[in-house]
């Protein structure tokens, strides 16, 4: 069973743009190379067979040992994501690197629920969105009719799963780290990760602290 992460570079002005301001292009590339760090130590962590990066762009230091890169192919989000998928089949969970707060156990929880035999699992995001999905095997076009970044996009890719026929079980619900107040979120819940400690080493100044306070 796999593990699938989809990722993108952490260059600055590519990466993490929500971010800014508080944070400039270098910072928030930063801390997306912690975000990655963190998922990718969660993954490492986790009882997947195989561990697979998706990746928009090149590996850096951020890419420990075990891990297979695939590319990304080009296109919108819900063309990479079936992509993806096609080449990695399945069974198996996909994650992106926006929940750096994830961790081994609540990944092999998604594992287990594919184990036993769910035909779909999906963890929403707090904005509407969603984190992971499980999958018995690959599903062609699953993804590329939903509309991305919205908050109705979570909602619209489980009606979408169940229109082809897959049974969905739901993971507990995360937040993603799209904007700084995500981040500080994110950062009070994990703040022994390298994301947490990143953005609380990060000179902020009045912008913003990891505590919460501007």
């Amino acid at each position: 069973m796999h593990l699938l992460v989809m990722a993108k570079e952490p260059r600055p002005g590519r990466v993490k743009t929500r971010l800014c301001p508080p944070c400039t292009p270098e910072e928030a590339a930063e801390l997306a190379a912690a975000a990655i760090a963190d998922t990718l130590d969660a993954v490492a962590a986790c009882g997947a067979d195989r561990r697979v990066v998706a990746l928009d762009g090149e590996p850096g230091p951020w890419l420990p040992e075990g891990f297979e890169v695939i590319p990304q192919v080009d296109g919108p989000l819900g063309r990479r994501l079936d992509a993806a998928w096609a080449a990695v089949d399945g069974p198996g969970v996909q994650i992106g690197m926006d929940t750096p707060q994830v961790d081994g156990p609540l990944l092999d929880v998604a594992l287990g629920l594919l184990a036993d035999g769910a035909p779909c699992v999906l963890g929403d995001a707090t904005d509407g969105g969603w984190w992971a999905i499980g999958l018995q095997r690959a599903v062609p076009d699953l993804f590329g009719p939903v509309p991305t970044s919205r908050d109705d996009t979570g909602a619209l890719q489980r009606e979408r799963c169940r229109a082809l026929g897959l049974e969905v079980t739901d993971l507990p619900a995360l937040t993603d780290v799209d904007h700084v107040d995500d981040a500080l979120e994110v950062a009070r819940a994990a703040p022994d990760g390298l994301f947490g400690r990143t953005l609380a080493g990060l000179d902020l100044g009045g912008r913003a602290t990891p505590d919460g306070s501007r």
